[in-house]
């Protein structure tokens, strides 16, 4: 059996100093806008507290799977710490639609009964979390155009931006028009976002962790490219699937018309790899070639 991979992803450095400060400067953002949610009782500061520490969460897997990615693979870890950003983003997805859930319920039960809110807390501090925010995507917007990870990060920290205008409004409007129910309404609205960016991620790292087939690639057609290259007979048993964000890995069982020698296979594995490479986008590729072998020839095989 014969294994290749290629990167054509260039591993620039990241600035972990501007990630580093980002972390520290919403951590702050969010234990102030905590207390202020509570001192205030504004539900709506404590939504957007919680968007914000999901986003904090985010900022801090992105900086330690920056430095695990460092780390190289061993006998007892041989894919190294490949994955844990993926679980990291499955716990704190799933953990994040249970907070938000409760937090509906929370807004309804306000909706019912309504309770004066201290508003002039509500507009420094979700004043204060704009300044943050808006500090900490111009700080990662270079890296989020060179990194996948960052770029995930970066688009979290400006929905955190555009939810703290939201709850900046809705105290404005507390403040000065004493419209204490769009406090339960803008923690609604928020919360409900949060369930389906949160679902969309669980989702994603769930296929991921479960090995499934990535969304953008097509097995049927990859098996009529192969099948059509000459010499092959048939391309079968075959597994697709993502360690990560950055690697695909392909491996498959590929039968030959006739008895070829090891260095033509070699030939025959680059004209494979480069296909699977440019038109799949598929950078790590194990094949097992056979002749005359009588096994299972369907594409897909339980194991």
């Amino acid at each position: 059996m014969t294994h290749h991979h290629t990167h054509n992803h260039s591993h620039q450095k990241l600035t972990g100093r501007n990630l580093l400060f980002s972390i520290l400067l919403n951590v702050g953002i969010t234990v102030a806008q905590v207390a202020g949610g509570l001192i205030s009782g504004s539900l709506s500061l404590l939504s957007d507290a919680l968007h914000n520490f999901s986003d904090v969460l985010s900022l801090i897997v992105s900086y330690f799977a920056n430095r695990l990615a460092k780390k190289e693979a061993s006998i007892k870890r041989t894919f190294g710490f490949k994955r844990a950003e993926i679980m990291a983003a499955f716990i704190n997805a799933a953990s994040l639609m249970i907070i938000a859930i409760i937090l509906i319920f929370e807004a309804i039960e306000r909706l019912q009964n309504p309770q004066k809110i201290s508003a002039q807390i509500v507009i420094i501090l979700s004043g204060i979390a704009i300044l943050g925010n808006g500090l900490s995507v111009l700080l990662l917007r270079r890296d989020s155009k060179v990194n996948m990870n960052m770029r995930s990060a970066y688009l979290h920290l400006i929905t955190d931006l555009m939810a703290s205008v939201a709850v900046l409004i809705g105290g404005l409007l507390m403040r000065y028009y004493e419209i204490f129910w769009v406090d339960s309404v803008l923690t609604f609205a928020i919360a409900v976002y949060l369930i389906i960016v949160g679902f969309d991620l669980l989702k994603r790292s769930f296929k991921v962790l479960m090995l499934y087939t990535p969304d953008t690639i097509e097995v049927k057609e990859i098996v009529a490219t192969i099948n059509g290259l000459p010499k092959v007979k048939s391309i079968h048993h075959v597994h697709v699937w993502q360690l990560n964000e950055e690697e695909t890995h392909l491996e498959a069982h590929i039968d030959f018309q006739e008895d070829i020698q090891v260095s033509e296979f070699g030939n025959i594995l680059h004209e494979i790899e480069a296909i699977l490479q440019e038109q799949f986008n598929i950078n790590h590729v194990t094949l097992q070639p056979e002749y005359g072998k009588k096994d299972n020839k369907d594409i897909i095989v339980q194991d």
